[in-house]
């Protein structure tokens, strides 16, 4: 009786083991959810925002510049101690839902949760499964370094109250299966209102101008919308896929954050998500249309001048340049938005072409913040915002030197 006592629970034992090791295989995500995880990570740039040391990538401590001071980025790795390796599962897709952290406390929006939000389950659980493929490195980012009482967290449940709609993206059954999944990335995992939507007085994205266009680091993320200047009236649908894919198109190059967004990101996307983003965005109607502007040519006579003398060879007398080399000027969107700190910064600081796999050759522009003054830079600046059709505001030295200082 012994002998049968003891191989039945020899059998129990084996079974028991069994069932552990196939509720493991279970459990383990598949190749083809690590996969898709990779793309959603991929189209939401967290490696821009999440890597302060290139040897060291996912393991967040990048400062994030915010108007209210900076926070740093946390640590996505698997580490169990500084990074995700403890969290579970409900942990991560609150905090990507909800913006609520393991312990209870408040993301500061800086984390795009407000888009976040609007990923479905499976795909917030297959960006996790791709984390968690990352070597785990140890590091602990340093706290908030934001103005007091801004600093307490614990505010956060009153911003959220006001300004945060959490819920998963709702498809247009009026619109093309290309169209929808377009939006679900631009409204979702891209993030691209966190920068390319204007912001209130409390860090919160207007709802009314969306895609209106924001200032970004000293940069101005220019109007996504359909608006005919400063927006992408003039862009086709294959004109943003272009410039996503490679940095450049016939109308634009991408610089600054952007150009991080692109390297980081939409290059490394599918030509089918990317080919869905440019279908949306080329859908969305014109926004609040800008004021008309007339400058009389006196006042863009010192602009022609310097412009004449620094940047025919490149751009042309008549500001053609030579496209997806050096940028046309005429009818270029980020010449002609409201605000022009992206094209102060460019004439301040220079320019590198970006490369890409579909765009290798590079191309540059040098920095004029030793040899012009701020009245030259201004006068020039008004020049090429204002010549061969474009037109736009007034640009004063006084906003150069802020640019300067920025």
């Amino acid at each position: 009786m012994q002998g049968r006592h003891d191989g039945t629970r020899a059998i129990l034992a084996i079974l028991v083991l069994c069932s552990a090791f196939l509720g493991a295989a279970q459990a383990e995500p598949s190749v083809e959810t690590i996969a898709r995880g990779r793309a959603l990570t991929d189209a939401a740039d967290c490696a821009t925002c999440h890597t302060a040391d290139p040897a060291k990538p996912f393991a967040g401590g990048k400062r994030i510049g915010t108007p209210f001071g900076g926070v740093y980025s946390a640590n996505l790795t698997p580490d169990r101690d500084t990074g995700l390796g403890a969290w579970s599962d409900e942990d991560f897709v609150r905090a990507f839902r909800y913006g609520i952290a393991p312990d209870g406390s408040r993301y500061f929006p800086a984390f795009p949760y407000p888009h976040f939000t609007k990923l479905i389950r499976p795909d917030i659980l297959a960006i996790r499964a791709y984390l968690d493929t990352l070597p785990p490195v140890r590091n602990t980012p340093p706290p908030p370094q934001l103005r007091w009482p801004l600093n307490y967290r614990v505010l956060m449940r009153v911003w959220n109250f006001a300004f945060f709609r959490p819920g998963i993206f709702e498809p247009d059954q009026n619109k093309s299966v290309e169209w929808n999944r377009g939006g679900y990335l631009v409204e979702g995992a891209a993030h691209c209102g966190a920068c390319h939507t204007p912001r209130n007085f409390f860090g919160a994205e207007k709802r009314g101008r969306m895609f209106g266009g924001g200032p970004v680091d000293g940069w101005f993320a220019p109007r996504l919308d359909g608006a005919e200047r400063s927006g992408l009236k003039s862009w086709s649908a294959d004109d943003i896929a272009e410039y996503l894919q490679s940095g450049r198109n016939g109308h634009s190059h991408a610089s600054g954050p952007m150009a991080d967004v692109v390297l980081n990101s939409t290059s490394r996307m599918s030509d089918a998500d990317v080919r869905a983003i440019a279908i949306y965005l080329k859908d969305l109607p014109p926004g609040t249309p800008e004021p008309a502007v007339a400058l009389a040519p006196a006042q863009l006579a010192e602009g022609e001048k310097l412009y004449k003398a620094a940047c025919v060879a490149c751009h042309e007398a008549d500001g053609s340049g030579a496209p997806r080399i050096y940028p046309p000027l005429p009818g270029n969107a980020n010449l002609q938005s409201a605000n022009p700190n992206s094209t102060l910064r460019i004439i301040l600081d220079g320019a590198q072409t970006i490369t890409t796999p579909r765009a290798p050759n590079k191309g540059s522009m040098p920095a004029y913040a030793k040899q012009w003054s701020d009245q030259q830079i201004a006068d020039v600046t008004n020049y090429i915002r204002n010549s061969w059709g474009n037109a736009a505001a007034l640009v004063t030295p006084a906003q150069v030197a802020k640019a300067r200082r920025d």
